[in-house]
């Protein structure tokens, strides 16, 4: 049985642009191996690059093609124990990566992200190799 991944905005956008390329060989293939959860956090952060004309498309257009094109899904994990969670990632004030961070480590489970910091903090980020 296939386990349960979570992206990060950058890695949805890439994908959703058509740029898998921009994205590790080991991270495609976790993508093409797994089922694909997203935080609503994603979903907020994509917004607000669409309204800033950092993407070309709103959350919910991007969403609805991935969720087509390679099954993605919006993470139903209770917001109450997401922020509760999310409290507990102190090592950053971005309430984007802590809430992304707090879906992904509430189900222990991978969190495909080309962010730094993230990967530096949360031991079941990946990104390259």
């Amino acid at each position: 049985m296939a386990a349960l991944i979570y992206a990060d905005t950058h890695v949805v956008a890439w994908l959703y642009a058509g740029r898998p390329d921009l994205i590790p060989p080991r991270a495609r293939r976790l993508i093409e191996d797994n089922p694909v959860l997203v935080s609503p956090m994603v979903a907020l952060e994509l917004e607000y690059l669409f309204e800033t004309g950092r993407i070309s498309e709103p959350a919910r257009v991007v969403l609805q093609a991935l969720g087509r094109d390679i099954g993605l899904r919006l993470c139903d994990l209770p917001f109450a124990d997401v922020a509760g969670a999310a409290m507990r990632q102190s090592w950053t004030r971005d309430p984007f990566d802590r809430i992304i961070v707090a879906q992904a480590a509430l189900r222990r489970t991978s969190l495909i992200t080309k962010d730094a910091d993230i990967r530096a903090h949360y031991d079941r980020a990946l990104w390259g190799r």
